[in-house]
């Protein structure tokens, strides 16, 4: 039959792994006979799970298992050649769409401007003659010399002539204006949104090629060079040291004098030193003693779990499932 502790292991959620520490913590408590000075407890991890929000083949894994990164280190990169011709295309699109608004802004281009000014020029000459001709045929007509039909001609040549001018002048005008407001906002929105689709294109690009958030030790790598990674699946397990704590349990007649920020010392066998830590979270449950610290003398206990954060620069040296000893002082 099942100890109770070992009904309450799967209700709380502790790691599978941890069950590997178990002997070290019988030599230590159900072995010797003797109380242990201090409490049993073991290091855990909370890993970054690092990932892509793209999918596609791994081209290239930069870091190998157990190695520590620096913050901004690459670490995998994916196939792009999909993003990258898109980014191109949403580059060429944006600048397609400025060109067009830089156009309606300008109005006419400075060679179809001298076309209209010569257009004029011709015009006013054409009309200076025509009423020169008028104001002659208009003394003939007086004297007899021509008759009202012939007036009536050089009449309306003229005023054709002074229309066309007044045209030409009218439209030298508007071409140097830019084009209607509306078609300048319309085109604006275009451009705008242009430059939002190069900027999507230019970050799912990024996202094929991932880089270490901060600084940690590459715990697992889950995939190989040229298999297929779906978006979002981990490719890469950090655990960075700020990650680290310590779970280590406690009787129900110890909980009154822990409080959020206790100092504690941690010892573990191999450890250079001991190493400084602080209490960040107390159970409000109390629950049997965990498989993972099973002795004979704790047994019926009721223990309440704390957590505790080791100081940054010794967490390092911790591993998750050691099995540490704490002492609160």
């Amino acid at each position: 039959m099942a100890h109770p502790g070992f009904e309450s292991w799967g209700r709380n959620g502790y790691p599978p792994f941890l069950s590997v520490v178990l002997s070290a913590f019988l030599a230590v408590t159900g072995c010797s006979g003797k109380p242990s000075p201090g409490y049993q407890g073991y290091a855990e991890g909370e890993f970054v799970h690092v990932s892509s929000s793209e999918a596609g083949r791994l081209v290239r894994l930069s870091v190998t298992r157990g190695q520590r990164v620096q913050a901004d280190t690459p670490l995998f990169a994916l196939e792009s050649i999909n993003e990258a011709a898109a980014q191109r295309q949403a580059r060429q699109q944006l600048s397609a769409a400025e060109a067009q608004l830089k156009d309606l802004r300008t109005g006419k281009r400075p060679q179809e401007l001298e076309v209209i000014r010569a257009q004029l020029a011709q015009a006013i000459a054409e009309e200076k003659k025509s009423a020169a001709d008028l104001a002659r045929d208009e003394a003939q007509y007086k004297a007899g010399g021509i008759s009202n039909a012939r007036l009536d001609e050089t009449r309306a040549r003229a005023e054709s002539n002074a229309a066309r001018t007044r045209e030409l002048s009218s439209q030298l005008d508007v071409a140097g204006l830019s084009a209607r407001d509306e078609l300048v906002k319309a085109q604006t929105a275009n451009a705008a949104a242009a430059r939002a689709a190069l900027e999507q294109a230019e970050w799912k690009l990024k996202q094929k090629a991932v880089h270490a958030s901060g600084a940690g030790v590459v715990f697992d790598i889950m995939y190989r060079e040229g298999e297929w990674v779906q978006a979002g699946s981990p490719v890469v397990r950090l655990l960075p040291p700020e990650n680290i704590k310590v779970r280590f349990f406690v009787p129900e007649t110890l909980l009154g004098t822990l409080t959020i920020g206790k100092n504690v010392v941690l010892h573990c066998d191999g450890c250079p030193a001991d190493i400084p830590a602080k209490v960040t979270y107390i159970s409000t449950e109390s629950e049997y003693t965990p498989p993972v610290i099973y002795s004979n003398e704790t047994r019926s206990k009721l223990v309440y779990m704390i957590e505790a954060r080791p100081s940054a620069d010794k967490a390092a040296d911790l591993h998750p499932g050691q099995p540490v000893e704490v002492k609160l002082r």
